[in-house]
C-alpha cells in the first residue's frame, strides 16, 4: 500500500509538471503568433516601404532623363540659334560682297547713259572731294591761273593795295591799306570706308504708280495691303514716300516679315483700280567707318586777310583784282577771287583742278 500511494505522488507529480509545461507552451506558442504577426506586418510596412522607394527612384531616374533631355534640348536650340546666326551673318557677308547676288534684289530705275565709253577699271570707284572752306570778314580767296604766281604772292606775305576812290580823274583821291597773304590749306580725304546695313524691318517698294493716286491715299492703300498677314505682310510701323522716285519704304513691328517679303522679290498689289506688280528690295543704310583726312595746299589760291571796310563790295574786289593782275606787284591773270566784307561770313567751295 504504501508503494501504490508513492506512485500516486509520483504521478502527481508528473502531472503538475506536465500541465506547467503545457500553460509555458501554450504563453510560448501564442507569443510566437503575436511575434509572427507582427514579423508580417514588418513585411508589409518593409514591402510597402521598399515599392515606395521603388516608386520614388523611377520617379528620380525619369526625373533626370527629363532634366537631361532638356537640357539637351536647350543645348541644342542654342546651337541652332548659334549656327542659324551664323548662316545668316555668312549670307548676308556673301550679299553684300557679291555685286552678282546684291543687283537683282536693288530697286530699279531706268537711266539714259550719254557719256563716253572707256578702258578703265570699273572696279574702282573714283570720288571728287567738294571742300567747303569757311571764310572770315574783311578777306578774300584769289586764284591765279599759274601757281608760281600764287607762290610769290605768299612768299610776299604783306601786300600794299593802292586804292582810287572818287569818280572824276581831277577829284581822284589815293589810299592804301595793307593785306596779308597766306597759303590755302585744307584736309582731303585719302580713304573712304562705308558699312552698309540692311534694315531687319524695313523693305522698299519700288515701280509704284507716279501721279494716279495721291500720296496719302497711296500710303494707306499700302499699309493697309502689306498689315494683312495673308498678303505675307505684318503689322506695319510706320510708311514713307521717297522724293521723286516711286518708289516707298515701308517699316514693320517685327522682324521676321520684312526678311520674307525680300525673298519674294515681287508682289502684285491692287491700288485703285489696277493691279501692279512692285518690286520689293531691302532697305540699306550707310555710315562712313573710317576716314581718313590729309592736309593738302591750294597752289594755286591765296588767302588774303586784314582788309579794312573802306570800300564797298564791288569796288573792293575790283581794286583787288586789278592790284593782284599786275606783273610788277608780282601777280598775274587772276581765274577767280571771292571777297568777304569785313562783319561778313561766307563758305567757299574748292573743286578738284582740272589741269
Amino acid at each position: 500500500a504504501e508503494h501504490l500511494r508513492q506512485e500516486i505522488e509520483r504521478w502527481k507529480e508528473l502531472c503538475s509538471a506536465l500541465e506547467q509545461d503545457h500553460v509555458e507552451l501554450q504563453t510560448a506558442t501564442a507569443a510566437v503568433k503575436q511575434r509572427t504577426r507582427e514579423l508580417r506586418k514588418e513585411r508589409e510596412r518593409l514591402y510597402e516601404t521598399f515599392k515606395q522607394q521603388q516608386y520614388l527612384d523611377r520617379e528620380e531616374e525619369i526625373c533626370l532623363q527629363v532634366g537631361d533631355q532638356r537640357e539637351l534640348k536647350n543645348t541644342l536650340t542654342k546651337r541652332h540659334q548659334i549656327l542659324t546666326k551664323t548662316l545668316e551673318d555668312k549670307r548676308k557677308m556673301v550679299f553684300w560682297k557679291d555685286p552678282e547676288m546684291m543687283l537683282p534684289v536693288l530697286p530699279e530705275k531706268k537711266m539714259a547713259f550719254k557719256g563716253l565709253v572707256t578702258n578703265k577699271d570699273l572696279n574702282k570707284l573714283k570720288l571728287t572731294p567738294l571742300v567747303h572752306y569757311p571764310l572770315q570778314g574783311g578777306s578774300a580767296l584769289i586764284t591765279f591761273e599759274e601757281a608760281e604766281v600764287a607762290q610769290r604772292i605768299i612768299e610776299a606775305k604783306e601786300h600794299t593795295v593802292q586804292l582810287s576812290c572818287g569818280e572824276e580823274l581831277e577829284e581822284l583821291e589815293q589810299c592804301r591799306v595793307r593785306v596779308q597773304a597766306a597759303p590755302v590749306d585744307v584736309l582731303l580725304p585719302s580713304a573712304l570706308e562705308i558699312r552698309l546695313t540692311q534694315s531687319s524691318r524695313s523693305i522698299i517698294l519700288s515701280e509704284l504708280p507716279s501721279g494716279d493716286i495721291p500720296e496719302e491715299a497711296l500710303l494707306d492703300k499700302l499699309e493697309v495691303f502689306f498689315g494683312k498677314a495673308k498678303n505675307g505682310g505684318g503689322e506695319v510701323e510706320s510708311t514713307k514716300l521717297l522724293n521723286n522716285c516711286g518708289q516707298a519704304v515701308l517699316t514693320f513691328a517685327e522682324d521676321r516679315v520684312a526678311e520674307l517679303l525680300i525673298e519674294r522679290g515681287r508682289i502684285q498689289v491692287p491700288l485703285g483700280k489696277q493691279t501692279y506688280e512692285l518690286k520689293i528690295s531691302p532697305c540699306v543704310s550707310g555710315e562712313v567707318s573710317n576716314l581718313q583726312l590729309q592736309p593738302s595746299r591750294c597752289p594755286r589760291t591765296v588767302l588774303l586777310s586784314g582788309i579794312p571796310d573802306v570800300l564797298s563790295e564791288e569796288p573792293m574786289r575790283d581794286m583787288l583784282e586789278i592790284h593782284f593782275q599786275k606783273p610788277s606787284r608780282g601777280g598775274g591773270e587772276v581765274d577767280a577771287l571771292g571777297y568777304i566784307p569785313a562783319g561778313g561770313r561766307g563758305v567757299a567751295v574748292f573743286t578738284e583742278d582740272a589741269e
